[in-house]
């Protein structure tokens, strides 16, 4: 056990370096315009591993990884990721937070495990203002959710002007989902994609990719994953 969530075994350490390898060569084909979009339907997920520690089931930051690949081998000027997991991204948060080539956006119920992502975070140095957090209280629904999409990425993702959409896609804030309070229905997570898909289309020539995170009731799972992939694609 690494920590009380994290526990690896034999073959963690590839299966964790698949993962995230699979999520760069996605980002390759999409980078090059062999394909449009995609989905990385992988585990384990990524978005609370910090550069130096592995945390809350994720062993490497697979969307962390992906930004800065598209940012130095791709030249990609300008990243946008997107988080609308349950739980705050505290390692891609942390990974960025400095850099102002990278957006960051997260809504998620606050507050939540791991404790970070209030409002007032928005990035450090010349990444100020670079890192957006919309913390959700317990109970919020699909208002709550897809209205922070519109009302405060949209504008912030307009004026940044993304040249690369990364999407860190958990649905772990399924009404049905057991580790949070949150009420987000199936349709919602399909109706978030289009949103960012939109910002995609209008900023970034239509690249976007998104990553499995959170999602813990394997029926709601099944379907959000299945809406979310009808809307990217």
């Amino acid at each position: 056990m690494l920590d009380a969530d994290t526990g690896v075994g034999r073959s963690s350490a590839e299966i964790a370096r698949l993962a995230a390898g699979s999520l760069v060569a996605l980002c390759r084909e999409v980078a090059g315009r062999r394909l449009r979009a995609g989905f990385a339907a992988v585990r384990p997920p990524g978005h609370h591993a910090e550069r130096d520690r592995a945390m809350g089931f994720c062993l490497f930051n697979n969307v962390a990884i992906a930004a800065a690949y598209l940012r130095e081998v791709e030249g990609i000027e300008r990243v946008l990721v997107v988080d609308w997991d349950v739980h705050h991204g505290n390692g891609t948060e942390h990974a960025f937070e400095e850099d102002p080539s990278v957006f960051y956006f997260s809504e998620h119920q606050f507050p939540l495990y791991p404790g970070t992502g209030g409002a007032l975070e928005r990035g450090r140095g010349e990444g100020e203002g670079a890192t957006l957090n919309c913390p959700l209280p317990p109970g919020a629904g699909d208002a709550e959710f897809l209205g922070a999409l519109e009302e405060a990425l949209v504008p912030a993702a307009e004026r940044f002007r993304p040249r690369f959409v990364l999407v860190s896609a958990g649905f772990d804030a399924h009404a049905a989902d057991p580790l949070a309070p949150l009420e987000v229905s199936t349709a919602a997570f399909a109706e978030a994609t289009r949103i960012v898909r939109g910002v995609a289309e209008r900023q970034a020539g239509g690249r976007i990719v998104s990553v499995l995170e959170g999602g813990y009731h394997l029926e709601a799972l099944e379907e959000s994953v299945a809406a979310h992939v009808a809307a990217l694609l």
